[in-house]
């Protein structure tokens, strides 16, 4: 069973307590992939673990990362208890070496808000490994796109290839209130990212820069390349799932996309 790769928006960290309209999304996605057979690990890539060069988490026990500051007390307690999987990620790290993408090892990582948020929502049992993958910092669009493709034999391994972000990211726009009414670029550019998203159309998504409004949805470039990760790691012919997740704060987009096919629940497809 190849497993599908998955891209994700994680929006502010106040998801983790607020799921909104993409929470349940996302539970239900877990939900399919642990009906899957061999499911082994998730492999997850953040734009809030950056480094010079690949890196690879190997604890046995990665920790919780509260990687941000004047939050709600009650988010600081949230914990995601997961085990790591030291000997797959080390594994990994020399598959992805033999394709040219040399890759450090980081015994002591734990999982950055962005990797463990969304896995909150989408497997809350903490019952799969997770490994983080870092987003180098140098990594430009047709890098991270490169990156995905170098990933995708992992999902025929049975590692789940999540790649989290944030389809819009302009941080300089928030708004105050999670329900604002989302602004007409972040709806523009959800529906370009969409269609390009859906169509495979991956030279459109590297060149995202063409884009409407794409410097004032992604004011810089970090929280949009693990769309172009998950991109990379899916095939063609694949077909694309859409995560209508809404927006959140007026600017954040909560869009995901699963690329590759995951079956609908039991009685969805009866009902269909």
């Amino acid at each position: 069973m190849t497993l599908p790769a998955i891209f994700v928006s994680h929006g502010a960290p106040t998801f983790a307590l607020e799921p909104g309209r993409a929470g349940p999304l996302l539970r239900g996605i877990g939900q399919r992939l642990q009906a899957l057979p061999g499911l082994r690990a998730v492999l997850v890539v953040s734009p809030h673990w950056r480094t010079r060069g690949l890196q690879i988490g190997t604890s046995a026990r990665p920790e919780t990362v509260h990687d941000f500051g004047g939050f709600a007390p009650a988010l600081y307690r949230l914990r995601y208890p997961v085990a790591g999987a030291p000997d797959l990620a080390r594994a990994i790290a020399t598959q992805l070496a033999q394709a040219g993408l040399p890759v450090a090892t980081a015994d002591a990582q734990g999982l950055d808000h962005g990797a463990w948020v969304p896995l909150l929502h989408m497997l809350p049992q903490a019952g799969v490994p997770v490994i983080p993958l870092s987003l180098p910092i140098e990594y430009r669009a047709a890098d991270a796109l490169a990156l995905g493709r170098a990933l995708a034999p992992l999902r025929a391994q049975g590692v789940l290839v999540l790649a989290s972000g944030s389809l819009t990211h302009n941080l300089y726009e928030f708004r105050g209130s999670e329900t604002e009414l989302p602004e007409a670029y972040v709806q523009e550019f959800v529906a370009w990212a969409r269609q390009a998203a859906r169509t495979h159309d991956d030279e459109a998504l590297v060149g995202f820069r063409g884009a409407p409004h794409s410097r004032r949805a992604h004011p810089s470039d970090e929280h949009y390349l693990p769309l172009l990760v998950a991109a990379g790691a899916s095939g063609a012919d694949e077909p694309v799932e859409v995560i209508d997740g809404g927006v959140t704060y007026g600017v954040l987009s909560m869009e995901g996309y699963v690329f590759g096919a995951l079956a609908q629940p039991q009685q969805e497809a009866v009902a269909a």
